[in-house]
């Protein structure tokens, strides 16, 4: 009789995973380099996950349960910053030396899902993220359908600002235009507290 996964041993090895593709990348995953990588049988991950696409499909996940809770742990979630400030945060954080595998993990699966590459649904950590920006601007006072419009807006302006970081390195121009964004991010919200 076979034995049902323990969902905690499966959370730990989805970690171990996630960690393994942002030194790895995603392009190139196999099962075996992967379980070898790992210290593990093929077997083990075939009796968490019935096969590659499944494994590809838990790991999106828990790499969005994971970047969500990394993003809600900064300061200023709470209403004590502008949304300004806790985006430029967030880009600070996610440039960090440490923190720039996962960043670019990330931008690989953007651009690996744009290509209609990867098996089954686009990720949540993809989909979801305009929802999950829009929720902190509902936070501070932007009604339904504005805070998802703006946060669209503001994702897309994001994540391209940060791939011109990544591939030119020209840091100065960047980061002003990020400044530029930021202070539009808090204009906007203002505009919401305001009326």
């Amino acid at each position: 009789m076979a034995r049902t996964p323990d969902p905690e041993r499966r959370t730990e090895l989805l970690d171990q995973i996630v960690d393994y593709l942002a030194e790895h990348g995603l392009a190139t995953l196999s099962m075996r380099p992967l379980a070898e990588h790992l210290g593990k049988s093929t077997r083990v991950l075939t009796h968490h996950f019935a096969d590659k696409r499944e494994l590809l499909s838990a790991t999106m996940i828990r790499l969005d349960e994971r970047h969500r809770a990394w993003l809600r742990s900064l300061p200023g979630w709470d209403g004590a910053d502008s949304v300004g400030t806790i985006v430029r945060r967030t880009w600070d954080w996610q440039l960090r030396e440490e923190n720039l595998p996962i960043a670019r993990l990330i931008h690989e699966i953007e651009g690996l899902a744009a290509g209609g590459q990867l098996p089954g649904p686009v990720p949540r950590l993809l989909s979801e993220r305009s929802g999950f920006v829009a929720g902190l601007l509902r936070e501070r006072g932007v009604p339904e359908p504005d805070a998802l419009r703006l946060s669209t807006l503001a994702n897309s302006a994001y994540t391209g600002l940060q791939l011109d970081l990544l591939i030119t390195g020209e840091r100065d121009r960047v980061e002003a235009a990020l400044d530029q964004l930021t202070g539009l991010i808090d204009t906007w919200v203002g505009e919401y507290a305001g009326g």
